[in-house]
């Protein structure tokens, strides 16, 4: 279970004021109508994770989810990710967040998607689960475990909330071979809440954990190559004219945390990983 300081100091990094009402200030911006969104309208800003959109329909098709199937994910934040299994597949998703400002203003702008049926939201910590044994068909995680201290009890909760049978899918960024990284990173602004383990390390453990791995896919060059895009349009438009975007729920230092996160991938101190394992 995280420590205290641990959770106050999470909490600080992703503690932003009126973040429900920025994102529909952006997206009538843009020419939404805020009464009239679709999941993939709030993907700019929900989608909170390198890759984009395009990387959490690359998991929704390698997950395979049936409609009748119930999924959590793991450090789901605003739950754009969530919003998209469900209303692709019609499943079910609970998301779990430690973060108590992303789990309400999640669920608000679920029910503005009207999907609340399908979607809920729960607040706790991801090394102490508030779920019964057994009570999901689908684990999903998107570049949440990073600010995850114990991988071990992390990778054991998830085990143990999936059914026999059960799937962990996972799009994680994890240590590169070249390490120190720098700071700030979209995750931490120093090392007090950077929780990077190596690929080999995380494979480790999820094999002693008990899991099945399927798929194992090292994506940092398509990562890196997303960042390169990102910035080059960033600078492109000028960072202050993009009126929807990552950086509402990233604080004002978003695009030195883009720059330097560009530059890990560039030097190889962070990797990208794509991954499906299944609970015996």
């Amino acid at each position: 279970m995280a420590d205290e300081n641990h959770t106050r100091d999470v909490n600080a990094r992703y503690a932003f004021d009126n973040l429900e009402a920025r994102i529909l200030e952006g997206l009538r911006a843009i020419g939404k109508n805020p009464d009239a969104l679709t999941p993939e309208d709030l993907a700019p800003a929900d989608q909170l994770h390198s890759g984009g959109l395009k990387a959490t329909l690359e998991l929704v098709g390698l997950a395979a989810v049936r409609a009748d199937e119930v999924a959590l994910d793991v450090g789901g934040g605003l739950g754009g990710p969530a919003r998209i299994l469900a209303s692709r597949s019609g499943c079910h998703v609970t998301v779990l967040d430690l973060n108590e400002g992303f789990c309400r203003t999640g669920a608000a702008l679920t029910a503005r998607v009207g999907l609340s049926d399908r979607v809920t939201f729960q607040q706790g910590d991801a090394q102490a689960m508030p779920f019964e044994d057994g009570s999901f068909d689908l684990a999903w995680t998107q570049h949440a475990s990073m600010n995850i201290p114990n991988k071990r009890l992390l990778y054991q909760e998830i085990f143990r909330v999936l059914r026999p049978g059960g799937r962990f899918i996972f799009h994680d960024h994890m240590a590169g071979p070249v390490q120190p990284i720098h700071f700030p990173v979209p995750w931490a602004r120093d090392e007090s809440i950077n929780h990077l383990i190596t690929p080999n390390e995380a494979r480790a453990l999820l094999r002693e954990v008990g899991f099945r791995e399927r798929v194992w896919e090292d994506q940092s060059d398509m990562t890196t190559a997303w960042f390169r895009e990102n910035m080059a349009r960033m600078n492109a438009a000028g960072a202050a004219a993009i009126p929807l975007g990552l950086r509402l729920a990233q604080g004002a230092d978003f695009d030195e945390m883009m720059r330097i996160q560009g530059r890990n991938f560039e030097e190889r101190r962070v990797s990208t990983i794509l991954a499906l394992l299944d609970r015996p």
